[in-house]
């Protein structure tokens, strides 16, 4: 499942950089980036953190009720006020 174009959206309407993040998360910034761009698969643990870090618990739920990626950022996205523009 392709999850990097959702936790980079979630990190930028949150307004933390990909560095601030990695120190969150206790991961490098490099993995951060690695996350966002799908070279890397996240556990559940560090997803679930990502999400309580980015304060978006709204797109877990999403996740984890069966929505796919792009269902998200074309539908629950924009109603959270992070319209497509802003991701890329």
């Amino acid at each position: 499942m392709k999850f990097g174009a959702v936790l980079k959206a979630c990190r930028i309407r949150a307004g933390i950089s990909q560095e601030d993040l990695a120190a969150r998360l206790y991961i490098n910034q490099s993995d951060v980036s690695k996350y966002e761009t799908d070279r890397k698969e996240p556990t559940m643990s560090l997803f679930q953190a990502w999400m309580s870090n980015t304060q978006t618990p709204e797109i877990a739920v999403a996740f984890l009720y069966g929505m796919d990626g792009i269902s998200i950022i074309t539908q629950l996205l924009p109603l959270l006020g992070l319209g497509l523009i802003k991701l890329f």
